[in-house]
């Protein structure tokens, strides 16, 4: 029984050992060469689809920044473009503005002036009488602060003098004209010898009178001294008074000698029957101002002299700027006759183209006895 218990005995201990033990781990089985393969290959791929992932976001960021400069250089050139357009049109503006300014209506301008007319093929005199003998005529009469000479405002007679220093003598002549011829003395003057002959002629409406450019080869003699007839023109009413006596018109023929010295004739008109000579130089009018009609027929201008050649005499001035004086004035006694029809044509377009009448400064007045 002894025996028994100590035989089982270090049996029990032994089982109980085992059974306190852990059971035996599995063993692990090495990883095949096909299974690390795999696996590698499965990394490869993973680490070519970061790259790949990399690549492509680095791309779209190449394209974002591009897209974003190609932007911004638009943008730059919008603006550039918006201000090259303000600065064109703040260019044309100013060029309208430039081109209203000069197109702006201002004071006609024409130089008065006195050239010689001794053709009327190249006569195109500004001033009344149509000479710029630097003796006779006083030289060139120029404008003044853009105002031209005329018969009314701020270029009228009484402002003559002001325009220009060349018409100092419209303001401070002693023998101006013209006059009221009064008081004369009663003479025995030798006849004016008229030798006027059928010419060729021009019509011109100069601006201040309708005026006939005479062809050469007409000539009055008085005392023995010879003038060479350059044109006449017309005025209304008369610039010339008798005692007080004012007429419709008057016409001024301009002579000059060699000298260059002027003699004008007067002849007085008044209203009456037609004259045929008048009306030859109506049908010659110009459309234009300063545009001259060559006419087609010759003129005979002894038509234009009254029957009786009586006269008064005196010494004066011209009656336009420059107002020069040392002219010699021969007025007809006698007026000659217009139709009224004829006085309306040349009011239509001079209604009034007279200097007012000046001081006599005691000058001696002759008249034929």
């Amino acid at each position: 029984m002894r025996r028994s218990l100590a035989l089982l005995l270090p049996m029990l201990l032994a089982l109980s050992a085992q059974a306190n033990d852990p059971p035996p781990s599995k063993p692990i089985k090495p990883a095949s060469a096909k299974e690390e393969a795999s696996s590698s290959a499965s990394a490869s791929a993973s680490a070519k689809e970061e790259r790949k992932s990399s690549s492509k976001e680095s791309k779209e960021n190449k394209e974002s920044a591009k897209e974003a400069a190609i932007r911004a250089k638009e943008a730059l050139a919008a603006d550039e473009l918006a201000a090259r357009i303000a600065e064109r049109l703040s260019v044309i503006r100013k060029d309208k503005e430039d081109a209203a300014a000069r197109s702006a209506p201002r004071p006609v301008v024409r130089p008065s002036y006195a050239p010689p007319v001794r053709r009327p093929e190249v006569a195109k005199p500004k001033n009344d009488h149509g000479t710029n003998s630097a003796a006779a005529a006083g030289g060139l009469a120029v404008s003044h602060a853009d105002i031209h000479w005329s018969y009314k405002g701020e270029g009228g007679p009484l402002n003559w003098g002001k325009l220009n220093v060349a018409n100092a003598k419209c303001d401070i002549g002693e023998r101006q004209s013209p006059i009221d011829i009064r008081d004369g003395i009663k003479v025995d003057l030798d006849p004016i010898v008229f030798d006027y002959k059928p010419s060729r002629f021009s019509v011109i409406d100069n601006g201040h009178t309708i005026q006939v450019n005479m062809g050469a080869g007409n000539y009055i003699n008085v005392l023995g001294h010879n003038y060479e007839l350059l044109q006449f023109h017309f005025h209304k009413p008369s610039e010339e008074r008798v005692n007080g006596k004012s007429f419709e018109m008057v016409a001024h023929l301009v002579h000059k000698d060699a000298d260059g010295k002027l003699a004008v004739v007067a002849v007085l008109i008044e209203r009456g029957k037609s004259h045929s000579l008048v009306q030859h130089v109506w049908n010659n009018l110009p459309l234009e101002k300063n545009d001259p009609v060559q006419a087609l027929t010759t003129m005979d201008i002894t038509d234009i002299l009254p029957v009786k050649r009586d006269y008064y005499t005196y010494m004066g001035s011209l009656t336009t700027p420059p107002c020069s004086e040392g002219v010699l004035w021969l007025v007809m006694k006698e007026p000659v006759e217009i139709s009224p029809d004829q006085l309306a044509i040349f009011s239509r377009l001079y209604p009034m183209n007279a200097r007012p009448i000046q001081k006599n400064s005691g000058r001696l007045i002759k008249e034929s006895n």
